[in-house]
């Protein structure tokens, strides 16, 4: 019997394994711990990578360090946002306004309960409810037998049985309006509950690691954003939740994250009568149908003209995510009329611009497995090569795809698929065989393809130097800095160019080096990186001095009221006209998630006061990527990466003073020098 087996399997495990996993699971607050640092040797197929699971590979970081986003305060004013009157605190109240349990009156509830072999790891016991008025509600009971690790049946036959002893919680989403928002503004908002208490966790662990804030445990995969808290509000001085403007219900609260489809073959199902997959499936199509109701239907299609299961949908804007995940849906049910009495297997499906381009093994080996259920639900309508659903879109990523699996170690995001991915040849030769495969010779109707990574088959955990951009400076001292590098604790700097012997470098074996220079030319700095047991490839770094630019790069500030020092200037006057578009209305057709014009943030009744300015500040300052200063949207983006459009798709350039292909100190590239070497000393405000 099933039930013997567990209690055989409890005995086993005894009363140490419970104790350290409840107390994984449990709320608390604990901080965020930071880089795994290897030590020693280890064998070559052990991938180490940044403990930042869950966490988004670019976590908004505070002036103290801390990653904001896994902070107990990010969730407290998540949930002021969501529920300011805490009627949700508890289970119990988040089930009795949700209606759960009811199935009469228009109410519609099903149930299912499977093992999540391919996310989490847990046996999931869920019920999805439908209310009359269009809005929805699902409640997740997560099992988990013994410690965490690698997924076992065991797990589902916990959530059949219902053992309190392996309840690690309870996690909820709604689908519903915002508490003052618009009635036809549903978006999605997560909570989490204690398994024993039922009392809404602020903090929670998904994977054996520290605690991290809700919602971005959820949101990391659920195609939700991280931006920054605001600064304490005027009238309350509490911190408020960001607001994504162009959202489509412009709530607080709303990180524009989305449902998941279910796929049927990523799933583990019990043998146990009731609870196998001939008997689930017929409720797991119906729930995939409320999900479906939750996409947007693509900008500029005609509600009349849509089949029925579609007509719950709403239209996109332009501006936002445009239902991608919708399509894929239905293909995994043959097409329209979802659900259809027949279904082809998700793992068997090839999206057709894979296959066309002869990346079928990719997309079922490392696409299907790794990435899919994660990226589908990302992008917009003008930046939509994020959710890698074409090959083209993929490959136009191919860049940061290197350097987040293969270099940092921080993707995949889940602990449970990343340890898949490294322990499984079939995924992880496959992605190193892409990545080392030079893919330029190949044009399509999006223009070329990418080259390859003569590193594309490493493995994270390898020091990497990483000395930060090239750039433009004054003579005199300049400091450098190795913070970029990845699992190091020793540096060396060498001057490898150096005319007329004009420059010195004071402290080269500290991470923090000073670079000085007496005379204009174009110097090159090498850094290599070290730990106890191997040493980096070398760096370079080009640094063009000239005594001629117009500033003094540490003497840049975002409010500046010295001529020309003033970062605020790059955006709202600068060569690229950002204003254009970050501005309320946007361009009329396309509105970015934050304005750069002076606005009354914190409704103090002057956009240019001090405090209106520091709000404006904490969210530009939140476009900066503090782990990875080249990835910074402020840099990337208008340098020709996804911005306006999918890059390097055909017709998309670089915004001018933002060409990052030109030589530090052109005047094609001013505004990015200018704008780099505010990051690059700190971003002072």
């Amino acid at each position: 019997m099933p039930n013997g087996r567990l209690e055989r399997f409890r005995a086993s495990v005894g009363c140490v394994a419970l104790a350290f996993l409840l107390a994984s699971c449990g709320g608390g607050g604990a901080s965020i711990s930071g880089d795994i640092v290897p030590v020693g040797p280890r064998a070559p197929s052990q991938a180490i990578g940044l403990d930042r699971f869950l966490l988004f590979p670019n976590p908004q970081v505070r002036a103290d360090g801390v990653f904001e986003v896994g902070a107990p305060e990010y969730a407290k004013a998540y949930y002021e946002a969501i529920d300011p009157t805490n009627a949700k605190d508890t289970l119990d109240k988040w089930k009795a306004v949700n209606n759960i349990g009811v199935t009469t009156g228009g109410h519609t509830e099903r149930y299912i309960t499977v093992g999540d072999q391919r996310d989490l790891g847990y046996g999931r016991r869920m019920t999805a409810h439908r209310n009359p008025d269009g809005t929805m509600a699902f409640m997740v009971e997560n099992y988990l037998v013994g410690a965490y690790g690698g997924y076992t049946p065991l797990n589902v036959e916990a959530a059949v049985n219902q053992v309190a002893q392996w309840h690690l919680g309870t996690n909820a989403i709604e689908f519903s309006p915002g508490p003052n928002g618009p009635a036809n503004a549903s978006f999605a908002k997560f909570y989490t509950y204690n398994p024993t208490t039922g009392e809404r966790l602020a903090t929670i662990s998904l994977d054996g690691r520290p605690a991290k804030a809700m919602p971005t445990v959820c949101i990391s995969c659920h195609g939700g954003r991280g931006d920054a808290l605001t600064p304490p509000d005027p009238a309350t001085g509490k911190q408020l939740f960001p607001r994504v403007m162009n959202s489509f219900s412009l709530h607080r609260g709303d990180v524009q994250a989305r449902l998941h489809p279910f796929e049927p073959a990523a799933f583990d199902f019990s043998t146990i009568p009731g609870f196998t997959r001939a008997e689930l499936e017929p409720a797991m199509k119906a729930i995939n149908k409320m999900v479906l109701c939750s996409f947007p239907l693509p900008f500029g299609t005609d509600p009349a003209t849509v089949p029925p299961e579609d007509q719950c949908r709403r239209v996109a804007t332009h501006h936002e995510y445009q239902g991608t995940a919708a399509k894929h849906l239905k293909a995994m049910y043959g097409g329209d009329t979802l659900p259809s009495p027949t279904s082809t297997l998700i793992d068997n499906y090839v999206e057709p611009s894979w296959a066309a381009a002869g990346q079928s093994a990719l997309y079922l080996g490392v696409q299907a497995q790794s990435c899919r259920v994660c990226h589908l639900l990302r992008g917009t309508l003008n930046q939509s090569d994020i959710d890698f659903d074409t090959f083209r879109h993929f490959d136009s990523n191919k860049d940061r795809i290197k350097a987040h699996i293969v270099d940092r170690g921080n993707m995949p995001l889940a602990k449970l698929i990343y340890e898949k991915f490294w322990s499984t040849v079939g995924i992880f030769q496959t992605m190193a065989t892409y990545l080392l495969t030079d893919l330029t010779g190949l044009v399509d109707a999006d223009g070329p393809h990418s080259g390859a990574y003569s590193d594309g088959a490493s493995m994270p955990g390898r020091p990497i130097a990483d000395p930060g951009p090239d750039r433009v400076v004054k003579q005199g001292p300049n400091g450098l800095s190795a913070a970029m590098s990845l699992y190091a604790d020793t540096y060396q700097w060498t001057l490898t160019g150096n005319p007329g012997g004009a420059a010195t470098l004071t402290a080269p074996t500290s991470d923090r080096p000073t670079f000085t220079a007496t005379a204009d030319g174009t110097y090159v700095v090498q850094l290599v990186a070290s730990n106890t047991s191997v040493s980096s490839v070398p760096t370079q770094l080009t640094i063009v001095v000239n005594n001629a630019l117009p500033y003094t790069p540490s003497a840049l500030r975002f409010a500046s009221a010295a001529p020309g020092l003033n970062i605020r200037e790059v955006l709202q006057a600068g060569a690229a006209n950002c204003t254009t578009c970050h501005k309320p209305g946007g361009n009329g057709t396309v509105m970015p998630p934050i304005f750069y014009t002076n606005e009354d943030r914190a409704g103090t009744g002057d956009a240019t006061d001090a405090t209106n300015l520091h709000w404006f500040y904490t969210e530009l300052r939140g476009r900066i990527n503090f782990t990875d200063w080249v990835a910074s949207a402020l840099l990337r983006k208008p340098s020709g990466h996804h911005h306006g459009a999918n890059f390097p798709l055909a017709g998309v350039i670089p915004l001018a003073g933002f060409d990052s292909g030109l030589v530090p100190g052109a005047p094609g590239r001013a505004d990015y020098d200018k704008m780099l070497n505010w990051i690059l000393n700190g971003a002072p405000e």
